[in-house]
């Protein structure tokens, strides 16, 4: 088997944690000796050990003599967890082989250089690009201290997100359903505007195919407070609820909000930017925009969407009083379009999602 074999097997060992271990990065461990894996791993939750440790406690005295192959650089700092790269060396590892190095302050290369100082081969920069895939909310997070925002859309193949009633269930079939609450199941936080609740009065949890699911905060935005307190999303007892609105919005009802557990969060002046700001010194690491036109086009316009996943079903319903994805004024011209870079395209049932990452002004 080639080097590449095992680093793939130490990324799809990481993957299985997807959305387990927030606000940590998912990283998958190898240990290969003569020919054959001794031992491997995955960090599995933040807090716990990290996928090295799990390589090297299979392994035993099997490691001394072994290659290491490693999805991210090991930590060297003492956190949660004591540091990584003096478990390395001690195990008396041969070669150790990294897919990219952390872009934690904390680390960012220290790890490696520990190890190489004690005589241990370091190599690094296999599938460097597959590892960089797998943590696109990890160096997001290092490098803007803010969430990594997802906006999902489902809309008919004439681009509508609803009939001209209103009626917007279903758009999509249930394979694609299932791909969203697999996806809310994964992130910190979902996030939609009043009018969603107001029309829908959606639950906002994941409910998983096969039962189960982590639920995510659901944060609302509500300017005026106007939320029926009748609705289903305040049962904070099946997650945790908060709405964002404006100082001194309604307090009497905000005081009964928060006597049943709704989290209120206050703000002076409509800045999407200091709301992110706000949900990640919160703990929101990764969340998931579900908004109508209003709330999107909100956050495009304020060019704060980092990925979109857009369903689109094979449905026509017309209709100019139709909603569509993305409201608000929108720009001048087609050449201030949002492009969208590295596409990939899937399909679920007889819908498709297209998955981009927006491209801004400046940026390349």
């Amino acid at each position: 088997m080639t080097d590449a074999f095992y680093m793939q097997m130490a990324l799809d060992l990481a993957k299985q944690a997807q959305g387990q271990t927030n606000p940590n990065p998912m990283v998958g461990a190898v240990l290969v000796k003569d020919g054959r894996i001794v031992g491997f791993g995955a960090h599995l939750r933040a807090g716990e050990p990290h996928a090295e440790v799990h390589a090297f406690r299979m392994a035993g005295e099997h490691a001394e003599g072994a290659t290491l192959y490693v999805t991210l650089e090991p930590c060297s700092h003492h956190g949660k967890t004591p540091p990584c790269a003096d478990l390395v060396i001690s195990s008396k590892v041969k070669r150790v082989v990294v897919a990219m190095t952390d872009p934690n302050p904390l680390v960012a290369g220290n790890g490696i250089n520990r190890i190489r100082e004690h005589g241990i081969e370091v190599e690094v920069g296999l599938l460097e690009a597959e590892a960089i895939a797998l943590n696109e909310r990890f160096l997001h997070n290092m490098r803007t201290k803010r969430p990594f925002v997802v906006v999902k859309t489902a809309m008919t193949l004439d681009g509508k997100i609803a009939a001209h009633t209103g009626d917007s269930r279903w758009i999509t079939g249930p394979d694609a359903r299932a791909a969203v609450h697999r996806l809310r199941n994964e992130v910190d936080g979902i996030l939609v505007g009043i009018g969603t609740v107001l029309a829908d009065d959606p639950e906002l949890t994941a409910r998983l195919p096969e039962g189960g699911g982590k639920h995510p905060v659901r944060i609302l935005l509500d300017t005026c407070l106007r939320i029926d307190e009748s609705a289903k999303v305040l049962d904070t007892s099946v997650a945790p609820t908060w709405i964002v609105t404006a100082q001194g919005a309604d307090g009497e009802k905000a005081a009964r909000l928060r006597e049943r557990g709704v989290q209120i969060l206050e703000f002076a002046q409509r800045d999407l930017a200091a709301v992110l700001d706000k949900l990640y010194s919160l703990g929101i690491t990764h969340l998931l925009v579900e908004g109508g036109a209003t709330v999107n086009g909100a956050f495009l316009q304020a060019g704060l969407i980092d990925k979109v996943m857009a369903f689109v079903a094979p449905k026509l319903i017309g209709g100019e009083g139709a909603p569509t994805p993305y409201g608000g004024s929108g720009f001048d011209t087609m050449s201030q379009a949002v492009q969208l870079r590295d596409i990939s395209v899937t399909t679920y049932g007889d819908d498709i999602c297209i998955t981009g990452y927006p491209v801004y002004g400046g940026e390349q």
